[in-house]
């Protein structure tokens, strides 16, 4: 990690920068994997499954039988775990369901917003060296609560054409019942534009390499919803002199583990602090299986000590972190400072990872700065809301003149036509 002392503000821009592992061509690629799977269908997704994927795919709906197959392989110690967080990310997301409140905006005239689910969505989930069947939970949950009448899910297979059993798993207990063995820019294409085995979706979810990030920002610029711009994951800490070392360390890591193109933060006013953290990074990092690719981010990563309260809460709120780490003796009043994070973890025995299994928020959140607009997914995400509205005679008397006056006023005569009508 690069150590930063007191950086100026003219240094932000350049050091709230995320890493990038350039892939050439990645833009024509994406877009002659999305042509040929519009064009192609299912034909064009078994020949890139192939390719990409070194699998021989026939069937590309994943069967009842292999479910039953994945059921059976799981652990039972594993599946108590998956239903103990599918239950807490439920109670979590139940709870953000919304009273509909009727609004009496003047006498006679009331207003109002209908929640209604997006009828079908589509759930991409990664498979590789890191099968992440719990971002299956977090995105099948809340996609069932809010009452979404399809669900799709895309995940590519292994050589041997099989989705990993726990991926299986959590989208059979959380009642996905359309699953395909397909990845990369080429499940996002399916989704998107359908083909005769995969439904057309209305919106898609869930992250991906850079080349399902790139084909989720080109099928959005054709009318297809997304859940957010999303790329590779990252985590800020800020910690002070009462914390743990090791307890950072393991924060830092946890994160570097995703791959190279990851990057974490660690924020402080302790030189102390970041050398015995960097020391504890050197000892934990060998413990890794995935070693090559946290050291490969933790290049790529910094340790900026900022002595200035001010200056270092602005800087966190610059670098507006998909993951925030507030380890400090003041964290409860320091979070009201903060307005830029995808998600928010306190205290000392609050470690990122349990957001991300677990403890009941989602963990599809904003990346690369964009938690400056976007928030994490939640029940909303899957549904959308109408505008309602119901004025009675007396209310007409009262809120048409303001109308007629207004549309005159824009020279639009026939919308004040349509409320002079009615009061005569």
């Amino acid at each position: 990690m690069k150590i930063i002392t007191n950086p100026s503000r003219l240094q932000w821009n350049t050091l709230c920068e995320r890493p990038q592992i350039e892939l050439e061509f990645l833009d024509s690629a994406v877009k002659n994997i999305l042509n040929r799977v519009r064009k192609s269908g299912d034909e064009a997704l078994k020949e890139l499954t192939a390719q990409f994927d070194k699998a021989s795919i026939t069937n590309l709906e994943v069967t009842q039988p292999e479910i039953d197959d994945a059921v059976a392989l799981l652990a039972p110690s594993l599946k108590t775990s998956i239903l103990a967080a599918a239950k807490n990310i439920e109670t979590f997301h139940a709870a953000q369901k919304r009273e509909v409140k009727v609004i009496e905006t003047m006498p006679g005239v009331s207003c109002w917003r209908k929640g209604t689910p997006i009828q079908k969505v589509g759930i991409y989930i990664p498979g590789g060296t890191a099968p992440l069947f719990s971002t299956v939970l977090m995105l099948a949950v809340p996609a069932r609560l809010a009452g979404c009448d399809e669900i799709v899910l895309c995940s590519p297979p292994d050589k041997d054409g099989k989705i990993n059993p726990a991926i299986l798993f959590a989208a059979h207990i959380t009642g996905v019942k359309k699953m395909f063995k397909v990845g990369g820019a080429q499940a996002i294409a399916a989704m998107a534009y359908g083909t005769k085995s995969i439904p057309a979706v209305s919106k898609i979810f869930g992250p991906g390499n850079q080349y399902v990030t790139k084909a989720k920002q080109l099928i959005s610029q054709e009318g297809i919803a997304i859940d957010m711009p999303a790329g590779p994951s990252e985590v800020l800490v800020i910690a002070d002199e009462t914390a743990n070392p090791a307890f950072i360390a393991s924060d830092l890591l946890s994160q570097a583990e995703h791959g190279a193109d990851s990057q974490v933060v660690l924020v402080t006013k302790s030189e102390t602090l970041v050398t015995s953290a960097l020391k504890e990074i050197d000892n934990q990092v060998l413990q890794l299986p995935r070693k090559e690719m946290a050291l490969a981010a933790l290049a790529n990563s910094l340790a900026i000590i900022i002595n200035n309260d001010n200056d270092l809460v602005d800087f966190v709120n610059e670098y507006a972190p998909e993951h925030l780490i507030i380890n400090t003796k003041d964290c409860d009043q320091l979070i009201d400072k903060i307005i830029n994070a995808g998600s928010i973890f306190l205290g000392p025995y609050t470690p990122e990872s349990a957001g991300d299994y677990a403890s009941g928020t989602n963990h599809t959140l904003p990346t690369n700065g964009f938690a400056k607009a976007f928030g994490g997914v939640s029940l909303e995400s899957f549904m959308k809301y109408i505008t309602v509205q119901k004025i009675s005679k007396a209310g007409l008397e009262i809120l048409g003149p303001i109308v007629e006056e207004m549309a005159e006023a824009e020279q639009l005569k026939g919308h004040a036509e349509a409320v002079r009508v009615r009061r005569k």
